[in-house]
């Protein structure tokens, strides 16, 4: 099944973490939320995609591990060393979710430009298949956004694909330098107007508008950042509904 209407899902929620370490991962509601965008409650194909963090095999492991024994059929796309994938069109088209994991977005960016994955994704986002992902995979969708990419300093990242003509904050509750370089970044017109979500909300995108924001609990919201013409940025709450618990 396929989206009514082009949709993403652009995050800074992702996998319900075990007590096992970092790889002790499960489908988080986000997941499921993003199959139900996509019409495919029922058994729900989804393509990870980890280019941001070079396609790690542990972490693509670790990702397999998470969907299994869950309704969700996994795959991945990698591109290092090479594409794992003959057809990656025909795959891409193929699915209902595609999860982009977080990591380094200016990185990111780059090589799916390099293997014109980035039209490719485009195609499969104006057919229905639901875009979404955490961190990089969530400002890759926009103008840009705050990145640590480029060193432990977060600076502005303003070469995302752009298929949504605002900027994102991601982790905006979580890191201490996230909101006011966000502030900092729109007032001094370094990026335009945006949206921000903390850790565990989610902003979903029906063609280039924002519908609404969810989290996958009680707390995090998403923000509507503006910037007014003294260059102050007047930051928005915005409703924010909890999403509720799935079965895997």
């Amino acid at each position: 099944m396929t989206a009514d209407i082009p949709t993403i899902l652009a995050t800074s929620a992702s996998f319900q973490r075990g007590r096992r370490g970092n790889f002790d991962i499960q489908p988080g509601r986000i997941h499921h939320f993003a199959a139900e965008l996509a019409n495919a409650t029922k058994a729900p194909k989804i393509c990870v995609l980890t280019q941001a963090t070079g396609d790690p095999d542990a972490r693509i492991g670790a990702f397999y591990s998470a969907f299994a024994g869950t309704k969700f059929t996994v795959s991945h796309l990698q591109l290092f060393p090479m594409p794992n994938i003959e057809d990656i069109r025909a795959h891409l088209l193929a699915q209902d979710v595609i999860w982009v994991d977080g990591g380094s977005v200016a990185n990111l960016c780059a090589v799916w430009r390099v293997h014109g994955l980035d039209e490719i994704l485009h195609e499969a986002w104006q057919a229905g298949v639901v875009m979404s992902g955490v961190s990089a995979g969530s400002i890759c969708w926009h103008q840009g956004g705050s990145t640590d990419s480029f060193g432990l300093r977060l600076r502005g990242f303003t070469d995302g694909l752009g298929w949504l003509p605002y900027s994102n904050g991601v982790h905006y509750d979580a890191e201490e330098q996230r909101r006011p370089k966000m502030h900092e970044l729109i007032g001094n017109g370094t990026l335009g107007d945006g949206f921000a979500t903390d850790d565990g909300a989610g902003l979903v995108y029906r063609g280039t508008s924002l519908e609404e924001v969810v989290s996958d609990r009680e707390g995090p919201r998403g923000y509507e950042l503006k910037r007014a013409a003294d260059g102050s940025v007047a930051e928005t709450p915005l409703p924010t509904r909890v999403l509720p618990e799935y079965p895997n």
